[in-house]
């Protein structure tokens, strides 16, 4: 059976809600992932104090649950930790900000606070793309201070009263008929100075730290492609999860090949004869070399298709490959070729002594009005 979130956070069903916070701040110090690196044991207790501490602390989520249990929280609308019951609350306070109703909502200054999510901008390689790739790379970041537990204050020294706000966390402004409220510059809205800041982060909570990520490229991923690394971004204060990390994949082009989600693009350069005649060549692949059976009288633009020569997908199956041949046209001849090609001609000639007026240019000039005059080269007025 499953723990209870009494159970998971060790405290009474009628715990006080400054008894539960101070639970939640124990287990969430003792299981942090930053302080257990490489644990999923502790990952999965830190997770669960989340989650136990998001219900109990709210006074409905906690009616509900203790009447009906967690299936009566997803009934009520409650879908678990990061939902969106508390949107209420949220209207409270930017209306209490801009019109000072009720003076504003101070800022806890005990509530665990998570880190920001961090971006890491990463170019690879065309081919890294495609195969996929193992890199460790290097990010700057602020970590949870362990040695004010992410509090800001030294050791044995408690945050003051704000002397600007009293401790209310608002400063307000009268503008006219209305009374203006806005979180206090000098606290930050908390209602508390610290006095004593820690000597290793200056007060912050965090310490700036490098660190080495290792990361997993999956084969088939595409250019602006994003990955998250959860808890791997900026560290929490006062017992809160650490951000997420974000690498945003830039892909390098490839000199030859052409990508456009799964399928490859290929340009071959055909010799003439080879088009003319037929011939099957070995085309170079992102997975190697695949022979491709060229058929007589191929001509540029003409596609062939080779299946299963594309980019994997991120689920599985590969994509196709299309090859559009570019018939080259010699431009050194020796004069053994020239006279070949010219006896080519004559015997092309022969065989079709009627192609240039029944063919292309006969139907041109046929379109424009038009017919060829073959003894003189001049065209003519077609008669009416």
């Amino acid at each position: 059976m499953s723990q209870t979130y009494y159970e998971i956070l060790e405290v009474g069903k009628t715990a006080t809600a400054e008894v539960i916070k101070k639970a939640y701040r124990k287990m969430a110090m003792k299981y942090h992932p930053d302080r257990n690196p490489g644990d999923p044991e502790a990952e999965l207790h830190f997770k669960e104090a989340a989650e136990a501490y998001e219900v109990l602390s709210d006074p409905e989520k906690r009616r509900i649950y203790d009447t009906y249990g967690k299936e009566g929280l997803q009934n009520s609308g409650y879908g678990g930790p990061g939902g969106n019951a508390d949107i209420f609350s949220h209207i409270n306070d930017l209306f209490g900000d801009i019109f000072g109703f009720g003076g504003g909502r101070r800022r806890d200054p005990n509530v665990p606070v998570q880190g920001a999510d961090l971006r890491y901008d990463l170019r690879i390689s065309f081919m890294d793309a495609v195969h996929g790739i193992d890199r460790d790379i290097e990010i700057v970041r602020r970590e949870t201070c362990w040695t004010c537990e992410g509090t800001g204050a030294r050791p044995g020294y408690k945050p003051q009263t704000c002397p600007a706000c009293h401790g209310r966390g608002q400063i307000l402004r009268s503008q006219g008929f209305f009374q203006v409220s806005s979180p206090c510059p000098h606290c930050g809205g908390t209602g508390q100075v610290i006095a004593q800041p820690c000597q290793d982060c200056g007060g912050s909570g965090l310490v700036r730290k490098t660190k080495t990520v290792k990361l997993h490229i999956p084969a088939g991923v595409d250019d602006g492609s994003r990955m998250r690394l959860s808890g791997e971004g900026e560290g929490g204060r006062r017992g809160g999860p650490s951000g997420d990390l974000y690498v945003v994949l830039h892909v390098e082009p490839h000199e030859h090949f052409q990508r456009e989600g799964q399928t490859i693009f290929l340009e071959l350069p055909l010799a003439m004869v080879n088009a003319a005649l037929g011939c099957t060549v070995d085309v170079p692949t992102i997975h190697g070399t695949s022979k491709l059976e060229i058929p007589p009288g191929a001509q540029s633009g003409d596609r062939f298709t080779l299946q299963g020569e594309g980019v994997p997908g991120l689920r599985g199956g590969r994509g196709d490959m299309l090859v559009e041949v570019r018939v080259k046209t010699p431009t050194k001849l020796s004069d053994e070729q020239r006279e070949l090609l010219r006896r080519f001609a004559e015997l092309s000639r022969d065989a079709k002594p009627e192609q240039e007026e029944s063919g292309f240019f006969g139907r041109l000039f046929q379109g424009l009005g038009q017919k060829p005059n073959p003894k003189s080269g001049k065209k003519q007025k077609a008669q009416n």
